[in-house]
């Protein structure tokens, strides 16, 4: 049984290494972008949320978060309604570009939230990111991958059935497809806690 899915998995790889290549590179891109968008931001902007920054760094160390039930809610409904528009986008040939656009964007999103703290606090940016923004996004970067490209392989087997041959069958497809999604989920829920619950102690450690 575990070498069947061992094999499994590695035949999963195989057949798309070329689009996780792909999409590795868009979100790298996308991390640029938003490092690059730091540095282009007017002082104004940058003081603002300079000032936001500071006042969620005062409230970290002496409060931490005191409704972790609402902030684990939040976390998880975001997480759970990216892969969510991400799989009903898989389910579509148009939906194509738009998953693409997604990683992009949270590529963007980490690339400017490293970038901001280290252009703000330096050295100490770099700890606090490494502390406070790496570890859940070890786990949300690798899942929104797995949800990204299975979507993009899907939306290109719909395309190679509606429009080149009908031949394929396409309903155990989608039961795999939707299956990893469903794994997927339960990586982001730990995401979610991990988010809640974990990441505010490290944060602490750092400010103090």
């Amino acid at each position: 049984m575990r070498s069947r899915v061992g094999q499994t998995i590695q035949a999963y790889a195989r057949d798309h290494q070329s689009l996780y290549w792909f999409t590795i590179v868009l979100f790298t891109m996308g991390i640029i972008f938003g490092a690059v968008l730091v540095n282009s931001l007017p002082l104004s902007q940058k003081q603002e949320l300079n000032g936001f920054l500071q006042y969620f760094f005062n409230s970290l160390s002496t409060q931490g978060i005191p409704e972790t039930t609402t902030h684990f809610q939040e976390a998880f409904g975001h997480y759970a309604k990216t892969i969510g528009i991400m799989w009903v986008l898989g389910l579509s040939i148009i939906g194509l570009p738009m998953i693409l656009l997604m990683l992009f964007l949270k590529g963007v999103v980490v690339g400017f939230t490293v970038g901001f703290l280290v252009n703000q606090l330096q050295w100490h940016g770099v700890t606090f990111a490494l502390l406070g923004v790496l570890p859940q996004n070890l786990l949300v970067v690798p899942a929104l991958f797995i949800v990204g490209v299975s979507g993009i392989s899907f939306s290109l087997r719909l395309i190679k059935t509606r429009l080149v041959s009908k031949r394929d069958v396409i309903m155990p497809h989608f039961v795999g497809y939707t299956a990893l999604v469903i794994c997927m989920l339960a990586v982001l829920t730990m995401a979610a806690l991990f988010e809640t619950f974990v990441s505010p102690r490290l944060m602490q450690i750092v400010l103090n």
